[in-house]
């Protein structure tokens, strides 16, 4: 039963998706797109944007960095992330660390209650303010990674506290300390739980770091707004970005339904 709803659910996605292609398709036809002054128009502004001086380099060029700081705030944000959810589920088991609990408390509550903007400007603008010979890349995966670490923290934490709590008591039994059961029976199996989420996150801040060229960064996003001063076009390259963005986020989500499939026929 729960399969025959999954494959009408789809069904349902892929007619929705069908009828806004048409409707996408009647607009360009009525707006005069297929015309041959239209298209010709068309591949004159897509020379001038992408391919004159090969400026198609600065899309990927932008796409390198975009992806360079949104891998290296993936490892930061994880690493973060799992320290604060073990402070947090550790202190609500007994373990007496009231400062550290309190401090992730706070970290978490500051870092998803304020812009990731706001946070990138800050570190860019005051905390590094000073260090100009500092690589500005590196200074946008700090932020960002120290963004994500707040939210994969409560990923985390939901992964741990959906592990039944008999297993951490079995493991105790067995004469483990409580860090020991944590480490070989308990984060395992939270890790494999909530390794799509973690992928949704990736997802996520692919898409924030196109704030990036608000510190001068030139990533994708700024790619596009770097054509669009050379030849004065507001259009296609921005259109361009979103179309990469889109691909590319496509992709991964397809990626992680299969590695969702995936880890549920593992469990059965």
């Amino acid at each position: 039963m729960k399969c025959q709803s999954k494959h009408y659910g789809a069904g349902r996605g892929d007619i929705l998706l069908g009828l806004f292609g048409v409707f996408l398709l009647y607009l360009l036809y009525t707006s005069g797109f297929f015309t041959a002054a239209a298209w010709q128009d068309f591949n004159r502004r897509f020379y001038q944007n992408f391919v004159k001086d090969a400026r198609y380099m600065m899309l990927v060029d932008g796409l390198k960095s975009t992806i360079f700081m949104t891998a290296g705030a993936t490892i930061i944000g994880v690493i973060v992330g799992l320290i604060l959810s073990v402070i947090r589920v550790a202190y609500k088991g007994g373990v007496p660390i009231p400062v550290l609990n309190k401090f992730a408390e706070t970290y978490i509550t500051v870092l998803r209650g304020t812009p990731a903007m706001v946070q990138l400007l800050i570190w860019n603008f005051t905390i590094f303010a000073s260090a100009r010979d500092l690589n500005t890349q590196y200074i946008a995966i700090l932020a960002f990674g120290l963004n994500s670490g707040a939210y994969v923290a409560e990923i985390f934490r939901g992964g741990i506290e959906s592990i039944d709590a008999g297993q951490m008591e079995a493991a105790r039994s067995l004469g483990l300390t409580y860090g020991s059961s944590m480490k070989h029976v308990i984060l395992p199996q939270a890790l494999r739980n909530v390794v799509p989420m973690l992928f949704n996150e990736f997802i996520a801040l692919l898409k924030e770091t196109s704030i990036a060229g608000y510190i001068g960064i030139d990533d994708l996003t700024r790619a596009g707004q770097n054509i669009q001063a050379l030849t004065l076009e507001h259009s296609q390259p921005l259109v361009m970005v979103a179309i990469i963005y889109l691909v590319i986020v496509l992709l991964l989500t397809r990626f992680v339904r299969k590695l969702e499939e995936w880890l549920s026929r593992g469990r059965r």
